[in-house]
């Protein structure tokens, strides 16, 4: 989504993936939500993405979906779609390579870092704990909330490289980012506006966060 049209890589490896214990709830809960009439936030990676957005928009209530709550997450990933458009194939023949490590209950792959990349060659999940301390540089108190994510790009002849990296320790950012997404919408239930399903970013260019 970002990256392809800045690296333009051939036979890239799309993956499939389980989201575990999110894939099983936000369905479900949408549907819940959708039949009550009741306007939610919702941040997940998991389940059927069309049927998600379908059941809300059928039911016409209120809600903010995003698969990144974190509001300066999200902002880097604007940056990242910015440059994207405004510089396509600055990295053409580039490779990419990216290594995502989360506390290791998390079963699928980071939905931040299918947001940077729709396309990829390889990408690395650290869930071992030793290998988190010791290769990643997590702190060993944050084992069991962390988000760790780096991107690596490759000249095709090795002699140049670029880093992007963005770390988060703990769970406070996705619930400030949350509460912010919360008084985005009852602001916009207020006004009874006609567009009714709102993403991070729609939150961060109302601007008032706390």
């Amino acid at each position: 989504m970002i990256f392809d049209k800045m690296l333009n890589l051939k036979d890239c490896l799309h993956s499939t993936y389980s989201a575990g214990r999110a894939q099983l709830f936000c369905i479900d809960n949408a549907e819940l939500y959708s039949k009550v009439g009741v306007p939610f936030v919702m941040g997940t990676t998991g389940g059927d993405r069309e049927k998600l957005y379908k059941t809300v928009a059928d039911s016409k209530v209120d809600a903010v979906i995003s698969p990144q709550m974190g509001k300066q997450v999200v902002a880097f990933l604007a940056a990242m779609e910015i440059m994207a458009e405004q510089f396509p194939g600055a990295f053409s023949g580039y490779s990419l390579q990216v290594m995502e490590s989360h506390q290791a209950s998390k079963l699928d792959t980071s939905g931040t870092a299918k947001a940077v990349i729709s396309c990829f060659q390889k990408v690395q999940l650290i869930r071992d704990p030793v290998q988190q301390i010791e290769m990643v540089g997590v702190p060993e108190e944050h084992l069991f909330g962390h988000a760790f994510h780096m991107y690596h790009l490759t000249s095709p002849d090795g002699t140049v490289s670029f880093e992007f990296q963005h770390n988060v320790c703990g769970r406070s950012i996705y619930a400030e980012g949350t509460v912010d997404a919360i008084l985005f919408l009852a602001k916009k239930v207020k006004l009874k506006e006609e567009k009714r399903i709102y993403d991070m970013i729609d939150v961060l260019r109302e601007g008032n966060l706390r």
